[in-house]
């Protein structure tokens, strides 16, 4: 039977991080993928990432129906490749909010304040142009500007500016407030994905052997501690069975790991019973504290051809594509999202209201894209209430996930999404996009008054996901936490999880960058290592 030193379920960001970190260490790891490797060229080429979305290479996932989102089913996304999420994210690099890191410290996780974690981030981190206090640059992920940045994004900074929010050159600095270009995990215009940037270091160690196409069905257990897994191998649709002599790692992400815990035996009992499943360890918490960033759009039709639509056809597609393979510059190079912002909208200090700026109008995914030049800002809610969970449908582990979002069941998040729309509409208005826009298209008319009911009505009709979901294997010290702060599930020895599914409470931003430093943690701790 195959024997490692430690078995680690899923290669997204965190568990690229941990294994590269193990390796090194002088670790035998296998590393499990469910997804096919990365070998497609729309990952690697930051903006035709969107082509992969309809591909094998992405789970696809669809909420039961959300009572504060209109009755809607929603639609989830998490990567199912070589790089998980980081190969299939918009790249933008963002850490959070300081506060969020000590919120965890003082929720029952000690070790994870941001003075314990600020050091973690600048290892990691190799930046194009900041060497200080808040970036490393010696660290194998490379973070830099977009080598090319479309007109549109200029056009929101300026009316941003004009609007009264300060412009600022680092989201990821001392302050996070105002509006500004994001840096992006990409480097010489190709994207860094996790496995670019540190799985790419012990490729052809001998002490790494690589799965993709592994579905794992089920942990194994011997007198409640893992001892290893079981995985289907897409090949030939066999069964196998490796055994680990130290531990294994699980970071499958929120929808992936509290599904392995649980087929595994080890969650809610009333959940695990419900679908025949042996009870091995309860733990009520797996599978619950389901959260995700919510969004709704302000959106406008510009009056000339200044937006992406039509760049991807004919003429245009071929010059683009030859840009890129020839010189990496270029519309290619671009992450899409180049520009936005972060506002203090409920006055208490710290930015609570994120966009994403595109030069497109955008639709939900797997819908199609509005065949007309303008552009988008999603405005995005950075500490939803709203709670929801994550759980099994049967014991087969062929089936998806039952997600019950209750996305926009708090009053607070709604709120906080009328706010941003009402930024939003005062930007989109100011001299500077005035030039461009022709007129808006949601919510309103350019200019128009409209009321509170109106935005509410708005974004419950047109809320989406951000895809960044997290929570179902929380961190933390009491009988509700899923793993203790160094990340061990309780109850269950040598078994751990080190991916988005242990925030106790999502960051305020973007979660490739923190899911990579969890994956540091998670290393260290198994190392021993501070």
């Amino acid at each position: 039977m195959e024997s490692y030193d430690y078995i680690v379920i899923g290669a997204g960001s965190a568990g690229c991080v941990v294994t590269t970190r193990l390796i090194e260490a002088g670790k035998s790891v296998l590393l499990l993928e469910a997804g096919p490797r990365d070998n497609t060229p729309w990952i690697h080429v930051p903006a035709t990432v969107f082509k992969v979305y309809t591909t094998s290479r992405v789970w696809q996932f669809k909420t039961e129906p959300e009572a504060g989102a209109g009755g809607r089913q929603m639609g989830m996304m998490q990567g199912r490749t070589l790089g998980g999420g980081s190969s299939v994210n918009g790249m933008v690099y963002i850490r959070g909010q300081a506060e969020d890191y000590d919120s965890w410290r003082d929720r029952g996780c000690p070790g994870w304040g941001w003075d314990d974690v600020l050091p973690v981030f600048r290892r990691s981190e190799n930046n194009q142009k900041f060497s200080n206090a808040y970036h490393g640059a010696d660290g194998p992920l490379m973070v830099a500007d977009t080598r090319f940045r479309h007109p549109v994004s200029y056009a929101f900074l300026k009316a941003a500016q004009e609007s009264g929010y300060p412009y600022t050159d680092d989201f990821n600095g001392e302050k996070q407030a105002g509006v500004g270009f994001y840096q992006t995990t990409t480097f010489g215009g190709r994207r860094q994905s996790a496995p670019v940037a540190f799985l790419s270091k012990v490729r052809k160690s001998p002490l790494l052997t690589l799965r993709t196409d592994a579905q794992v069905e089920g942990l194994v257990l011997e007198n409640g501690a893992a001892v290893g897994v079981r995985y289907r191998s897409g090949k030939d649709n066999s069964i196998a069975e490796a055994r680990v002599r130290e531990e294994v790692v699980l970071s499958a992400g929120a929808f992936g790991s509290p599904k392995a815990l649980q087929l595994s035996g080890i969650g809610p009992g009333d959940v695990l019973s419900a679908n025949g499943i042996p009870v091995m360890r309860e733990l009520s918490g797996v599978g619950q504290n389901f959260q995700d960033h919510y969004t709704t759009p302000v959106q406008a039709l510009t009056r000339d051809p200044i937006g992406l639509f039509g760049q991807d056809r004919g003429l245009k597609a071929v010059g683009h594509g030859l840009q890129w393979l020839m010189f990496r510059t270029g519309l290619l190079t671009s992450n899409v999202m180049e520009a936005g912002g972060f506002f203090d909208t409920d006055g208490d200090g710290r930015p609570d209201v994120q966009f994403h700026v595109a030069a497109a109008v955008t639709a939900d995914v797997g819908q199609p894209m509005p065949q007309v030049h303008g552009l988008t800002f999603s405005i995005c809610i950075l500490r939803p209430q709203s709670r929801g969970s994550v759980n099994i449908r049967s014991s087969n582990a062929a089936d998806t996930v039952k997600v019950v979002a209750n996305a926009l069941d708090n009053d607070v998040d709604v709120q906080g999404l009328v706010r941003g729309l009402k930024v939003g509409r005062r930007i989109m208005s100011a001299p500077s996009l005035r030039k461009i826009v022709e007129r808006e298209l949601k919510p309103g008319n350019l200019g128009e008054e409209l009321s509170d009911d109106a935005l509410v009505a708005h974004a419950r009709a047109t809320a989406k996901t951000v895809f960044h979901p997290c929570g179902t294997c929380r961190m933390g010290s009491d009988d509700g936490a899923v793993v203790d702060p160094h990340l061990r599930v309780r109850g269950v020895p040598r078994l751990r999880v080190a991916d988005a599914s242990i925030m106790p409470n999502l960051v305020s931003g973007n979660t490739n960058a923190p899911s990579i430093m969890i994956g540091e943690r998670c290393a260290d701790f198994l190392l021993g290592q501070r």
